[in-house]
């Protein structure tokens, strides 16, 4: 099975369970990732993300396989909404 195969046939649970191994640096039993498990995970993530996800968000990998970037205008306009709660200092 070649890598875009082994991708295109990867569940939406696999790509999960691969993506927090990444987040997190450990597998679901709590074992660490060796340095060659994180760039391989890694890389399997950002291959699903392109070619399965076509997510639009930072930090993934567009269709083009080119990194998401998004300029601090277009981030503000994205989380400039009332849904994030907003605290002061002593209100906590």
């Amino acid at each position: 099975m070649d890598f875009k195969a082994l991708v295109g046939a990867m569940s939406p649970d696999t790509y999960q369970k691969l993506a927090d191994a990444v987040a997190t640096g450990r597998w679901a039993d709590g074992n660490v990732l060796s340095e060659q498990q994180k760039a391989q995970t890694l890389q399997l993530v950002l291959a699903y993300q392109s070619t399965v996800l076509k997510s639009d968000e930072l930090f993934t990998v567009g269709a083009d396989g080119q990194l998401i970037q998004k300029t601090k205008a277009e981030l503000k306009k994205q989380f400039d909404s009332d849904a994030i709660a907003r605290f002061g200092h002593d209100d906590i």
